[in-house]
C-alpha cells in the first residue's frame, strides 16, 4: 500500500490492532465480514504504531432491527475447495435486542500438491436499545484454521533447467543467500509448478476466542459517549520445512526446517467522546479517544533446525525430524490519548486536525533451550510518540471536494515489538506524508471518481537485507499518483477502474560491504491497475456477466534488487443469474492461465510463491 508492505500496514479486527500483520493475521473466511476498509495514508491516528502506509481493517457482521433474514452460501471450485456458510440476523422477541450469528465453514485446496487449509468461524453478536439514547452489544467469535501450507518455488539455474526453464516469471542473476552458490541466471523450473517440498509431517494450525462488549450513550443531542472492550486468545503453531534453496554446486534442493508457536493474550478498551457545538457561528465536532491494552505473547521457538538435501523434481518429503525448542516472550503495554477536531469555517470550508499521544512499554525475555537466559535479556523499553495530523477539506461545488493533509507518525523500527532484542535499535522509526486529492460523485450518486497524490519519508527505518540479516536503512521514501472511477447502472452497463503509480526507493541505506540507496523495496510494483465491467439482461430471471483486469508492475523479492519478480496481467470473469431471493454464479479465475510470481518474502529470498492457475467456480447464495 502506497509502496509499504509488511508491518507497515495495519491489521485490524473491528478496529483493533492485534500484532505485525506478517506474524500475527491468518486465512479467514470472508462470510462472517460485513466489509474490508482499506484505510490509505498514515493510520497512526486511528490506530497507533506501525502505521506508516495504511491499515486494513476486517469488519465482522453486524445486528440490524427489523424482520428476521438469513442467508447461505454454497461453493465449490476446480481445485476441491468447498464452502459452505449460514448467517441469520434481526429483532428477537424482547423488545430492542437484536442478533446476528454467521457459521462458515471451507476446505481449501491448494493448486500446489497436497496443500490445504481448513477453516470454521463461528461468530454472534446482540445489541440491546434500553432507550432512545443508550444501547450496548456484546459478540463472541471463534476461529480455527489448519492447514498444510505451500511455503515457495525455488529460484534455479537456468543452465540447470535448460529446456524447462520458463520465461516471464523471475529474471536477474543470482548468489544464493542460504548455501553461497552462484545460480547465474535464474528461472522456474516447468517441472516444479505444483511441487510440494514441505514435510510430510507438517502443521500450521490457530485457535482463535473473541470476546467484545460496549456501549454507546447519547448523553445530550451534542455529546456521545462509545466504549469497545475486548479479550483475544489465541493459540498458533508452525512446523514445516520454509527454505527451499537451490544448490547449483549440487544440483539439489537444500531444505531447513522452522518450528514456533504462539500463546498470546490481548486485553484492553477504547472510548471516545464525541461532541458537536458551534463555536461563533461555526459548526465544530470534536472526539476525544482513550485506550489501554496489555498483551501477553509466548513464543516457544525451534532451537535447532533440521536440515537435508532432496531433488528439484519428485523430491522425497521426508518428515521434520527432531526438534528442540527455546522460548521467547513479550508483555506490551499500551496507553494512548487522542483528539481530533472539524471546525467549518464555511458551509463548504473545513480544518481539520488531530493529535495521538502513545506510551508503549515492553518487556522482553530470550531463553536458551535449557531455560537460562541469552546475554542482554532480559530487558524493558519504553516509548513515548506523539503524532498527529492536519488538513482541509474544500467542497467547490456540490458533490466536488478537495482536500489536503500532512500527517506524521512512529513505529518501533526493529522489524516489530515481538522480536525486538536487546543488541538491536531501540529507537523509533518516524514518517510523515504529504498528501492532496479530490473527490466527486456526480450524476445521481450514479458516478463518482477520486484522485489523489502523495510524498512519503520514513526515517530509520529497520530492513531486510536478505535472509534473516538486516539492516538499518536510512530513508524509505515514496511518493505515487491514485486515481479510481466507477459509473454505475448505466443503460445497464457497470465499469470501473483504477491504477496506482508509486515511485518508492530507499536513501542512506548503507552497510558494511555495500550500499542499497536508490533501491526499491521488496514486491512494491512501480505501476498496477484494475479494470472491470458487467452488463445486466432484464430477462425474467436477470443475468449479469461481466469481466476484470488486474495488472501488477516488476518487483524485486528482496532490498538488494538482484531478482525481478516479472510483470503480470490476469483477467477473471463471471455470470450469474438473480432467481428471486437466490443467486447462481459461475467465475473463470485467471483466464489465460498466466504463470507469474506473485511475493517473495525477504526472509526467504531462494524462493518464491506462484500465483494460482486458471480455475473454475460455482456458487449459489440463498435470501430466505
Amino acid at each position: 500500500m502506497r509502496g509499504f508492505t509488511n508491518s507497515q500496514i495495519n491489521t485490524l479486527y473491528n478496529g483493533i490492532r492485534t500484532g505485525p500483520q506478517n506474524m500475527t493475521s491468518r486465512v479467514m473466511d470472508t462470510f462472517n465480514l460485513d466489509r474490508v476498509e482499506f484505510l490509505k495514508g498514515p493510520a497512526s491516528l486511528v490506530s497507533g504504531e506501525g502505521a506508516a502506509g495504511g491499515a486494513v481493517n476486517f469488519v465482522t457482521k453486524q445486528p440490524h432491527t427489523g424482520p428476521i433474514n438469513n442467508e447461505a452460501f454454497l461453493s465449490y471450485d476446480s481445485f476441491g475447495t468447498r464452502r459452505a456458510d449460514i448467517g441469520s440476523g434481526g429483532s428477537t422477541a424482547i423488545q430492542g435486542l437484536d442478533y446476528r450469528f454467521d457459521l462458515s465453514r471451507s476446505a481449501i485446496k491448494g493448486f500446489i500438491d497436497d496443500t490445504h487449509t481448513n477453516t470454521w468461524d463461528i461468530s454472534t453478536q446482540f445489541n440491546y436499545r434500553a432507550s432512545d439514547s443508550f444501547k450496548a452489544f456484546v459478540a463472541v467469535e471463534h476461529k480455527h484454521d489448519s492447514a498444510s501450507p505451500y511455503w515457495g518455488t525455488p529460484l534455479v539455474s537456468s543452465a540447470f533447467s535448460g529446456p524447462f526453464a520458463l520465461s516471464g516469471i523471475v529474471s536477474g542473476n543470482y548468489t544464493s543467500f542460504y548455501n553461497g552458490t552462484n545460480l547465474g541466471p535464474v528461472t522456474i523450473d516447468s517441472r516444479t509448478l505444483k511441487t510440494n517440498y514441505n514435510v510430510l509431517d507438517n502443521r500450521n494450525k490457530a485457535d482463535e476466542l473473541w470476546l467484545r462488549g460496549g456501549f454507546e450513550w447519547m448523553l445530550t443531542d451534542q455529546v456521545t459517549l462509545r466504549t469497545h472492550a475486548y479479550a483475544y486468545n489465541v493459540d498458533r503453531e508452525w512446523f514445516n520445512n520454509e527454505i527451499s534453496a537451490f544448490n547449483a554446486a549440487l544440483g539439489l534442493v537444500d531444505r531447513e526446517r522452522f518450528f514456533v508457536a504462539h500463546d498470546q493474550k490481548l486485553y484492553g478498551d477504547m472510548t471516545d467522546l464525541t461532541w458537536n457545538s458551534n463555536i461563533a457561528g461555526m459548526d465544530n465536532r470534536a472526539v476525544a479517544g482513550i485506550g489501554v491494552s496489555r498483551l501477553e505473547f509466548a513464543r516457544p521457538g525451534a532451537a535447532n533446525f533440521p536440515h537435508d538435501l532432496v531433488t528439484l523434481v519428485n523430491p522425497n518429503r521426508g518428515f521434520y525430524g527432531p526438534l528442540t525448542t527455546q522460548l521467547q516472550t513479550a508483555d506490551i503495554d499500551n496507553i494512548y490519548l487522542t483528539f481530533e477536531d472539524r471546525l467549518k469555517i464555511t458551509r463548504t470550508f473545513s480544518f481539520i486536525g488531530g493529535v495521538r499521544a502513545e506510551q508503549l512499554a515492553l518487556d522482553r525475555t530470550s531463553a536458551f533451550p535449557d531455560g537460562t537466559q541469552r546475554p542482554g535479556f532480559p530487558f524493558s523499553k519504553n516509548w513515548e510518540p506523539v503524532t498527529g495530523r492536519v488538513g482541509y477539506t474544500w467542497e467547490a461545488i456540490p458533490g466536488l471536494t478537495f482536500y489536503s493533509q500532512y500527517a506524521t507518525g512512529a513505529d518501533v523500527a526493529a522489524n516489530n515489538l515481538f522480536l525486538l532484542a536487546a543488541s538491536q535499535p531501540l529507537n523509533l522509526t518516524t514518517s510523515r506524508t504529504y498528501e492532496t486529492g479530490l473527490k466527486q460523485l456526480f450524476w445521481g450518486g450514479r458516478a463518482e471518481w477520486t484522485f489523489s497524490a502523495f510524498d512519503i519519508e520514513r526515517r530509520n527505518v529497520y530492513a531486510a537485507q536478505g535472509g534473516q540479516q538486516l539492516n538499518i536503512a536510512g530513508r524509505q521514501l515514496s511518493k505515487g499518483l491514485e486515481l479510481a472511477a466507477a459509473v454505475r447502472q448505466i443503460r445497464q452497463w457497470n465499469l470501473w477502474g483504477n491504477i496506482a503509480y508509486v515511485d518508492a526507493h530507499y536513501a542512506d541505506y548503507e552497510f558494511a560491504g555495500g550500499s542499497f540507496s536508490g533501491n526499491i523495496p521488496p514486491n512494491v510494483p512501480r505501476i498496477v491497475f484494475n479494470a472491470g465491467g458487467s452488463y445486466r439482461f432484464w430477462t425474467v430471471w436477470p443475468v449479469e456477466v461481466g469481466v476484470s483486469v488486474r495488472h501488477v508492475g516488476d518487483r524485486f523479492n528482496t532490498d538488494a534488487n538482484s531478482v525481478k519478480l516479472l510483470a503480470y496481467t490476469i483477467a477473471d470473469a463471471f455470470v450469474f443469474v438473480d432467481i428471486e431471493k437466490t443467486r447462481v454464479a459461475f467465475r473463470v479465475r485467471n483466464l489465460s492461465d498466466e504463470k507469474y510470481a506473485v511475493w517473495g518474502d525477504p526472509f526467504y529470498p531462494d524462493q518464491i510463491l506462484l500465483g494460482a492457475p486458471r480455475s473454475y467456480e460455482i456458487s449459489a447464495s440463498f435470501k430466505f
